[in-house]
């Protein structure tokens, strides 16, 4: 039988492994947010003041266009305007994106006070889908050798999965989309019929190709050659206004994303949801089966509250959680009957395949890896069925507090259990744990044998010969 204090080691054991196994997962979290401020402090203090020089705000677009990147560059363009900078120039590398995050960029450049250059840089950049439409709204739009743009027709999407729509709702789609287009790519000078074919037939163009068609102004080598090129240029601006650019010997003030917004943009990276998904739900877990270690519950109830964030911009799709979910049960099955591992692997499989699932985008490339798929699902498999078994395990451990931690226990007969004069149960004393106790039997025991302990009713405990409890087990 186990011992009240191997019970309490077993749980406190239990207790520092699953507590050390959530302390490493946010501190792992907390390092990246950390090194990300780092970064941002860094770039910061690269900032100088004007002294009188022209001053340029320079913007990055490298990933996706969703939310946290159009509130990025919406602030970028509202500092330049009270820093009253003569350039916003934008360097561009994206796949595409959010519509809506990309109508709210392009009313801010048509709005902005200040000239705005779009780059597309460095060299083997695209300005692809939302990106051609945002580096049409330019005031001067630009691209760096082997570079790309286009292929602007919009999808429809459900979950990551492409939608078939009728004739007439595609129509209307597509007109929507062109309109917008020519609304602004006209008044800037650009080729309104073929820029429409990137929407319509979702063609693209090279940098030389997108030069001759007149859809970039420019072709540059690098940022420092598109500035030389601008200085002492006229422009025209989108209220019909012109402005020459002044920007001989210039100062370049990169702006990197806020703290709050690198750290806003990490959790809708496919990978980080889907760590912050099974972290959550394992939390959660750990802390339901064994309530009062605080830790875990907290840290998976953030990291649940972060995934839901990310999964209103990323597009989800729904096999996927069922896939996750149908995983978490075949590892709580695995736990409880014995399968040979059958249910392990199956289990495993499942969320594999979720993980891979999880995140579908028609526009991009973006996913889960499968080194983070298979990093973070090998882990959880063996701490979901470990936990599982212990809390099973646990129903057939003695109580460790009260009486009831009596039971099973070996005492010493001080007083022979004989007969009552009125009855047929034999009564006497014992020493339990250093401690006499009346006690009760069915039969006569002598004094110094050891008896176990069955029962126990008020201060009274029913014992047994020893040996009638070995022969039995």
């Amino acid at each position: 039988m186990k011992s009240a204090h191997t019970i309490l080691d077993r749980n406190s054991a239990l207790r520092r492994v699953v507590f050390g196994f959530f302390a490493i997962a946010f501190a792992g979290i907390l390092s990246v947010a950390l090194s990300s401020l780092a970064r941002a402090q860094n770039a910061a203090q690269s900032s100088m003041s004007t002294n009188g020089r022209a001053q340029i705000i320079e913007l990055r677009i490298g990933d996706e266009i969703e939310p946290v990147m159009a509130e990025y560059v919406d602030g970028g363009l509202a500092e330049a305007a009270r820093r009253h900078a003569a350039l916003v120039l934008i360097a561009m590398d994206t796949p595409g994106g959010l519509s809506t995050s990309m109508e709210d960029i392009i009313q801010h450049i048509l709005d902005s006070p200040v000239p705005v250059v779009v780059y597309i840089s460095p060299a083997g950049s695209r300005g692809a889908s939302a990106g051609f439409f945002i580096l049409e709204s330019a005031d001067v739009a630009a691209m760096a050798p082997g570079t790309h743009t286009g292929a602007a027709s919009p999808l429809m999407a459900i979950g990551g999965v492409p939608l078939q729509v009728d004739d007439t709702l595609k129509k209307k789609i597509l007109n929507d989309a062109t309109a917008f287009l020519r609304s602004y790519s006209a008044k800037r000078g650009r080729n309104v019929e073929l820029a429409e074919s990137a929407v319509t037939e979702g063609k693209a163009w090279t940098e030389t190709e997108a030069l001759d068609g007149k859809l970039v102004d420019l072709v540059a080598n690098s940022p420092e050659d598109l500035v030389s090129h601008l200085d002492g240029r006229t422009i025209k601006r989108f209220d019909g206004s012109t402005v020459q650019l002044a920007l001989r010997n210039p100062e370049r003030v990169s702006l990197p994303m806020t703290f709050r917004q690198q750290f806003l943009s990490r959790i809708v990276q496919p990978d980080a949801f889907f760590i912050l998904l099974i972290v959550g739900v394992l939390g959660l877990y750990a802390e339901f089966t064994h309530p009062g270690m605080v830790a875990p519950g907290v840290i998976g109830g953030i990291s649940l509250v972060l995934a839901l964030y990310a999964m209103h911009i990323l597009p989800v799709a729904p096999a996927g959680i069922v896939l996750i979910a149908l995983a978490l049960g075949l590892f709580v099955l695995e736990a409880k009957y014995t399968s040979h591992g059958v249910l392990a692997i199956g289990g495993i499989v499942a969320m594999l395949l979720g993980a891979l699932m999880l995140v579908r985008s028609p526009l991009t490339h973006a996913g889960v890896s499968l080194g983070v798929a298979i990093g973070a699902t090998l882990p959880f498999a063996v701490i979901t069925v470990l936990l599982m078994r212990l809390v099973l395990k646990s129903r057939s451990w003695k109580p460790a507090m009260g009486r009831e931690q009596f039971v099973g226990n070996s005492a010493e007969v001080t007083v022979p259990l004989v007969k009552s004069e009125d009855g047929e149960i034999f009564q006497g004393m014992v020493r339990l744990n250093g401690e006499l106790w009346r006690a009760v039997a069915p039969e006569p025991i002598p004094q110094g044998m050891h008896v176990r302990v069955t029962g126990f009713e008020g201060l009274t405990l029913h014992v047994v010969p020893a040996e009638h409890s070995v022969a039995g087990k």
